[in-house]
């Protein structure tokens, strides 16, 4: 997202390099690249005009001290401003959901058909049920496109939220009320409610949806906008405000190819917070919005406190510490290991999510990776030991030539991918060798300091 603005900003610390500190001409010169290039992410000019006033205003005459060089200097200005831009000015409280209100909590789903309002009321059902121990319930009073109903039902269920069933020939504030009636007999603390989309904004629609929220009175009334709108999220956006007593913004598709010019549009035009964003197709693509944090990402400065929870959630910390044990208390690092590690990388995220999390300049270490070819090398690796007998996963020093032929035709490859992929187990081995005598407890105990909620 925004790599545009990441390269120009890496080649604008690169050309001030020498100068002793930022000056009306050197900071106009560079921030000409800063608007083309916030211009090209599709942002909307009325944002780019007072973004760079601002940006320029703060960093004419800013020492540049320490090790800073003035482009260092100008970034960090830029990066303070891009957070402020998406809604740091608001305050950490801005961001958050309200339950302030006599169960049950409504929170109202609003936005134009294809923007993902369906998917991301399973994605939020499912935040709220396993991150905030909400329980919840949801209902579609989407009445006009098909099979809307029986999506949001699928989408429920596979967030292990409970469902509101509900007929096409119903009205969306019948349903509305119905549901809300249903939630309190069966004391739910969350009703999330999908209104209808439309392909455009009209009248009708912005009619229907006042009269739902009216009925409803919903704590908070979140927009949901596509990220890959561009210029036409600002439109949208505005549709949406002048209707609606808007609390906040879910942006849908980050992960996307989209030049992220919505991200930046959206706060700015409606003066709500961004509250989600949408950064993965499962139903655990869902994150929390964190301004500075996305700000990071987008200067190219990574997301590391995403890496750590991350980690939280996908590291086994059973798994992890019967591990360490095993191999302190002198046992060997098994292919059955090897492959809860490839399991337990693919939690996080697998390669890539990793690696979009990391700073720039790690990101180019890795040079011209291929990740999707790596990330089949590590599915190849788990269907090898897949076709591997619990005898030799547990005792890798049994695989002969006969062997390595038969697990080869079992996993559809050949008998080099076979030998390769025990070459990495080696190497792996090796290492965990290494950790014996404590380390390994070491390395856990630095875990449990960085992973919060780790005992």
């Amino acid at each position: 997202m925004l790599d545009n603005l990441t390269q120009r900003l890496a080649k604008v610390v690169k050309t001030m390099r020498g100068e002793a500190r930022l000056t009306e001409s050197n900071t106009t010169e560079m921030l000409r690249e800063v608007r083309l290039a916030l211009l090209e992410a599709d942002v909307a000019l009325p944002a780019v005009r007072e973004f760079i006033a601002k940006v320029k205003e703060k960093a004419l005459g800013e020492e540049v001290i320490g090790s800073l060089t003035p482009g260092q200097a100008l970034v960090g200005v830029v990066q303070r401003e891009l957070a402020s831009l998406m809604g740091a000015d608001l305050g950490p409280e801005a961001s958050q959901l309200s339950f302030a209100t006599q169960p049950p909590a409504i929170i109202l789903m609003a936005g134009l058909q294809g923007a993902g309002k369906t998917t991301t009321v399973g994605k939020l059902a499912k935040y709220l049920r396993e991150n905030k121990k909400k329980k919840v319930l949801t209902v579609s009073a989407d009445v006009y496109r098909p099979a809307a109903i029986g999506q949001l039902e699928t989408v429920t269920g596979q967030a292990g939220a409970d469902f509101f069933p509900t007929q096409t020939t119903d009205k969306p504030v019948d349903i509305a009320l119905a549901a809300l009636d249903y939630a309190k007999k069966h004391h739910h603390e969350v009703l999330i409610v999908d209104t209808a989309g439309r392909l455009g904004i009209d009248q009708a629609m912005m009619d229907e949806i006042r009269a739902v929220h009216a009925a409803l009175n919903p704590i908070e009334t979140l927009f949901v906008v596509d990220a890959m709108l561009g210029q036409d999220a600002i439109n949208t956006a505005k549709a949406f405000s002048d209707a609606l007593p808007l609390t906040g913004i879910v942006l849908t598709k980050l992960d996307g190819d989209s030049r992220g010019g919505a991200a930046l549009s959206v706060r700015h035009i409606t003066g709500k917070p961004i509250k989600f964003a949408g950064v993965a197709e499962k139903l655990d693509g869902l994150e929390a919005f964190d301004p500075a944090r996305m700000a990071n990402r987008i200067l190219g400065m990574g997301d590391i406190l995403a890496l750590v929870e991350e980690a939280r959630k996908g590291v086994d910390v059973a798994a992890a510490e019967g591990l360490a044990n095993k191999i302190k208390g002198g046992g060997k690092f098994d292919l059955n290991d090897f492959k809860a590690q490839l399991s337990q990388m693919k939690k996080m995220g697998g390669l890539s999510g990793l690696l979009d999390k990391l700073p720039a300049q790690m990101q180019q270490a890795a040079g011209n990776a291929n990740m999707d070819q790596a990330e089949k090398n590590v599915r190849r690796m788990e269907g090898i030991i897949n076709s591997m007998t619990p005898a030799e996963r547990a005792k890798p020093e049994l695989i002969k030539a006969a062997r390595k032929r038969r697990i080869a035709t079992g996993a559809g490859v050949q008998v080099q991918e076979v030998n390769r992929m025990l070459s990495q187990f080696e190497q792996m081995q090796s290492m965990m060798k290494k950790l014996k005598g404590g380390g390994m407890m070491k390395m856990m105990r630095n875990m449990k300091g960085m992973l919060p909620g780790m005992r």
